[in-house]
């Protein structure tokens, strides 16, 4: 395994725009609820981690590996984020060095820097699916 292609959908009470990605990983409630992922360019998997599924062993090993590539959209959010999910203390990340952020690219492209109006401004055929936030809203929503 050469290169990791990684996506999350997350959950947390504290809001990520008002707390910012640290608050928002700290919270009690914070959870990793899909770990989505692609090795060496290969099909696209998902983990559901509210079913119970486990991320692969040799995918948790590459997450801190670092002659494994991990490539990411915001990769300093999924980073932290894992960091949390996978039980690191509080103020300890996982290495940054073998991270590239696919949102800075784009950024020096003059792209936007959200991931559904990059791929709607590339015109891609394939771009980021609605389902996750739809799973998020799900989940929020208070039960009565």
């Amino acid at each position: 395994m050469k290169k990791l292609n990684i996506d999350l959908e997350t959950y947390s009470s504290v809001s990520l725009v008002k707390g910012g990605v640290y608050r928002y990983c700290n919270s009690p409630d914070f959870e990793v609820m899909l770990f989505g992922y692609s090795v060496d360019d290969g099909p696209a998997k998902v983990v559901d981690l509210t079913a119970g599924e486990q991320i692969p062993g040799d995918i948790l090993a590459a997450l801190t590996d670092p002659s494994v590539i991990k490539w990411a959209f915001n990769a300093q959010f999924e980073r932290v984020c894992l960091s949390r999910h996978l039980g690191f203390p509080i103020g300890q990340y996982i290495d940054p060095s073998s991270w590239h952020c696919t949102m800075v690219w784009a950024a020096t492209l003059g792209l936007p820097l959200s991931l559904e109006t990059v791929g709607a401004v590339l015109g891609l055929e394939k771009q980021k699916l609605k389902e996750g936030k739809d799973l998020i809203r799900y989940f929020c929503i208070p039960r009565t």
